[in-house]
């Protein structure tokens, strides 16, 4: 079965030239270096010339009302340079969080803003991972800090799920208040930049309260993770091929040995059930694809990285070779929103 449209390959093929053209294993190494963690001048390109920050956004928001299958096309492009951007904190999860909570005013004000381009995070683990929040509220009023934040540190607007009790609250606020404090973190994986970010008695504007929002939140999450995760586990499997047909040893190209043929075609089938997994989950945003797709797309992706360490030799380990940072991001991606076993528990549940 194929997921791929004229539509979605035009899609494909605008992301995949820009990024060709502008996030390069070079540019992707400055990118990191900047003050905001990401190039400014692509992602206002990926927004303005492509309209990747509007896919997910409806509308009647100023966006293009577009399908998860689109918001995945991007993802796997992104994640197949590790290129650092806003958009899977801000047009993806952020958008996603704004239309879970089911507040038109919020979505009338915020939604355009980030389909234009503008970052909004969404503050939700506590130091011990995504399934409580690190925040809590009593009326109004926001105290805690709210762990590995992406986009955190350079916001214009923050999102707060916080312990209400029984349920989690939905805030917004302005990172500008006081009380806010904020700060970027050192990351394992270095293309992807996260923040602390602490309320201490910060009245927020409470968007919605839910029993399940965060379970909705992991699902979608999961689901544009496992996406990227399958575009990084691609690369990394064509930089590995590339590498065996071309490196020489005993008078032969070491592609052309029995037994790393079998280990790069083990490496094949793992990225491919892997994208399978992680399109199915996107068509039927069903709870336990989505989980189901969180662990085998971080699992898949981590045996494809460290297989590549181990076929490239030493070099793969230097900083001036791809494979180290295609290696930390499948360690860090199989951290970030949860570990697999816990969404393994979820399903045994």
């Amino acid at each position: 079965m194929t997921f791929e449209t004229e539509e979605r390959a035009a899609l494909r093929d605008s992301v995949r030239t820009l990024l060709a053209k502008h996030s390069d294993s070079a540019a992707v190494r400055r990118a990191i270096t900047t003050d905001s963690g990401y190039d400014d001048e692509l992602w206002t390109m990926l927004v303005e010339q492509v309209g990747v920050a509007a896919l997910a956004v409806p509308e009647e928001y100023d966006g293009v009302g577009a399908s998860w299958v689109e918001t995945h096309v991007v993802l796997e492009e992104l994640g197949r340079t590790l290129t650092p951007s806003p958009f899977l904190g801000s047009a993806v999860l952020a958008a996603q969080t704004v239309l879970l909570s089911g507040d038109a005013d919020a979505a009338a004000r915020l939604l355009p803003g980030i389909a234009a381009g503008e970052v909004v995070a969404v503050c939700w683990a506590s130091a011990a991972g995504w399934q409580r929040p690190g925040v809590s509220v009593e009326g109004d009023v926001l105290t805690g800090t709210a762990h590995y934040v992406l986009g955190g540190d350079i916001a214009s607007t923050l999102l707060v799920l916080a312990a209400d009790g029984d349920t989690v609250g939905l805030f917004e606020v302005d990172p500008d208040t006081d009380g806010v404090s904020r700060r970027r973190v050192p990351t394992m994986d270095p293309t992807r930049s996260m923040a602390e970010v602490s309320f201490s008695a910060v009245t927020g504007r409470r968007l919605s309260s839910s029993d399940d929002l965060v379970e909705r939140l992991r699902a979608s999450a999961a689901i544009a993770l496992s996406a990227e995760q399958v575009g990084a586990a691609q690369a990394v499997l064509d930089l590995t091929v590339d590498y065996a047909k071309n490196r020489k040893q005993f008078g032969r190209v070491i592609g052309s040995f029995q037994a790393l043929k079998h280990r790069m075609a083990d490496m094949y089938a793992l990225v491919e059930t892997a994208r399978s997994m992680s399109y199915a989950a996107a068509l039927s945003q069903d709870l336990q694809d989505a989980y189901a797709a969180k662990i085998y797309c971080s699992e898949a992706f981590q045996q494809v990285a460290s297989e590549a360490v181990q076929l490239h030799g030493g070099i793969a380990i230097t900083w001036e070779h791809d494979a180290q940072l295609f290696f930390k991001r499948a360690h860090g991606s199989a951290q970030l929103f949860g570990q697999p076993r816990e969404y393994l528990s979820a399903i045994s549940a």
